[in-house]
């Protein structure tokens, strides 16, 4: 029986892509390639290519997403998403894959453009009852009335590029001589701004996934910044401890937990996702979800798969699993 061929699309548009080859790498690294034929694809702006056993590039035919190697044309039975930002996150990718008939392993399109676009996502899970903060959308060359957002969010507040992850282009904002700078470095990300009140507790991430049909929602992490927030600084370059499982009574595990699973189930999620929190006075407020979340050594997932005893191999080999299955 000949192995699947699975192609794992890293790199993408965004300020991103670097942290996006970084889980890429780990992605090729661990999956079992006893089961699995693996290429890398690297989808950057100009050049999308594959890079083949003997180190060269092939360019991907994009009515395929295949390639030619030595006179033979390679083509994907299934493609690992590991793009954050466009077009990876946001639905693109998964929409032409969706157009090709190639399955993938992460959300369907129309779930990650809702979940990327955060202030959608909000608007939607907001009236199904989740608890979020409140907040302010603005787009750029509206005229901003300062005193009209302070009395409705309140002081400090959370000024956000609309469609960016990462941390890139988020300010917290403590004074009202602030704000102009702090959409000036959210402009430079999405000419939409998401404003939102700062809420005071434990911040929270929690991963789930799909296996064999049922949602598995991890142990959450524990995010304690250095920083002001849980900013790129303190993601990616140390400046933070992330403590699994987070130091939370069993009644707010339970409860995270649960809202977790809920949102999942209620976007009619795929694959792997992280949520964000805010656990204030027992109640997780919802922040985000992210549905390529980053799998590189410095990422939340790999260490929530640690502490569950999962290994990553046996985690891919479940994703790409789910994902042909679904198709």
């Amino acid at each position: 029986m000949s192995k699947k061929i699975v192609a794992i699309a890293m790199g993408g548009y965004s300020s991103e892509f670097e942290i996006s080859l970084k889980s890429g790498e780990v992605v090729y690294q661990a999956i079992d390639k006893t089961k699995y034929e693996v290429y890398r694809v690297h989808i950057l702006e100009n050049n999308w290519y594959y890079i083949l056993p003997d180190g060269r590039k092939a360019a991907v035919d994009k009515k395929s997403f295949g390639c030619s190697y030595k006179g033979n044309t390679i083509t994907p039975d299934v493609v690992f998403n590991t793009i954050h930002g466009t077009p990876g996150e946001d639905g693109m990718l998964a929409c032409y894959l969706d157009l090709i008939g190639i399955p993938q392993t992460s959300a369907g399109f129309y779930q990650a453009a809702l979940s990327f676009n955060k202030r959608d996502c909000l608007s939607v899970l907001k009236k199904m009852g989740v608890k979020c903060a409140n907040s302010i959308y603005i787009n750029k060359g509206d005229v901003i009335d300062t005193k009209e957002i302070i009395k409705t969010v309140g002081l400090p507040f959370f000024v956000k590029p609309n469609r960016a992850g990462s941390s890139f282009g988020i300010s917290r904002v403590q004074t009202a001589e602030m704000l102009p700078e702090a959409l000036l470095e959210a402009y430079k990300e999405d000419t939409e701004v998401l404003i939102e009140s700062e809420l005071v507790g434990i911040e929270v991430s929690v991963g789930a996934f799909t296996n064999k049909g049922q949602i598995q929602v991890l142990n959450p992490t524990e995010i304690v910044s250095e920083n002001d927030f849980f900013d790129y600084e303190a993601k990616y370059q140390g400046k933070s401890q992330e403590i699994t499982p987070a130091r939370i009574s069993d009644k707010d595990k339970k409860a995270v937990q649960q809202v977790t699973k809920q949102i999942y189930k209620l976007l009619k999620m795929n694959g792997v996702t992280r949520s964000d929190f805010i656990i204030q006075d027992g109640i997780p407020y919802f922040i985000e979800i992210n549905t390529t979340p980053g799998l590189s050594k410095e990422s939340i997932i790999p260490k929530q798969l640690e502490d569950a005893q999962i290994t990553l191999t046996a985690f891919f080999t479940m994703l790409i699993n789910d994902a042909i299955v679904r198709a």
